[in-house]
C-alpha cells in the first residue's frame, strides 16, 4: 500500500494535476465530459444487457445489437477513462482514501471480469441462440450482473463526488 501512496503523492504534484487543481475551469470541463461519456457507456451497455435479458430488441440478434452498441461503448469508455484519470490526478491521495471511489474501481474490475467470462464462455455458443432461441441462463445472468454492476459504478461514482472535495 505504501507504493500506491507514494505514487498518489507523486501524481498529485505533476504539472497536469496542478493545472486541473488550480484552473478555474479544467476540473468542471473534465467532469462534464466524464459524465456525458459515462452516460453513453451505461446506456449502450444497458441496451445489450436488456437484450440478453429478453426485455428489449428481441426482434434483433444479440450479435447485431452488440455490434451496433459496443463500438459506441468503447469509444465513450475511452473518453470516460481519460477524463476520470485526469480528475483523479487533481487529488489522487483523497480519491484513493475515499471508500466510494474504491468501490467504484472494484465494481469496474468486476464488470470487466463479467464481460471477459461472457466473451470466453457464454458467447462461444452464441450461434446456437443468437436469433431463434432464447438467451441461455448464463447469458441472462451475465446481462443482469452487468446491469447491476454498472448501476453500482454510476452510484459510487456519483457518491465519490460528494465524499471528497476535489480542491
Amino acid at each position: 500500500m505504501d507504493s500506491i501512496n507514494v505514487f498518489a503523492n507523486w501524481l498529485k504534484d505533476t504539472p497536469v494535476a496542478t493545472f486541473v487543481q488550480e484552473s478555474e475551469w479544467a476540473f468542471q470541463a473534465l467532469e462534464t465530459v466524464h459524465v456525458l461519456a459515462l452516460t453513453l457507456v451505461f446506456g449502450t451497455i444497458a441496451i445489450v444487457d436488456l437484450r440478453l435479458l429478453g426485455l428489449a430488441s428481441t426482434d434483433r440478434p444479440v450479435t447485431e445489437v452488440a455490434r451496433d452498441c459496443l463500438k459506441w461503448t468503447w469509444g465513450s469508455f475511452a473518453f470516460s477513462l481519460l477524463t476520470g484519470g485526469l480528475m483523479f490526478t487533481s487529488n489522487a491521495v483523497k480519491y484513493l482514501g475515499a471508500v466510494p471511489f474504491r468501490m467504484k474501481l472494484l465494481l469496474l474490475l468486476l464488470a470487466g471480469l463479467n464481460m471477459l467470462v461472457f466473451q470466453l464462455l457464454t458467447a462461444r455458443g452464441i450461434a446456437d441462440w443468437d436469433r431463434d432461441r432464447p438467451v441461455p441462463l448464463n447469458g441472462k445472468i451475465a446481462g443482469a450482473l452487468s446491469l447491476t454492476l454498472w448501476i453500482g459504478i454510476v452510484t459510487f461514482g456519483r457518491w465519490t463526488g460528494f465524499a471528497i472535495n476535489p480542491f
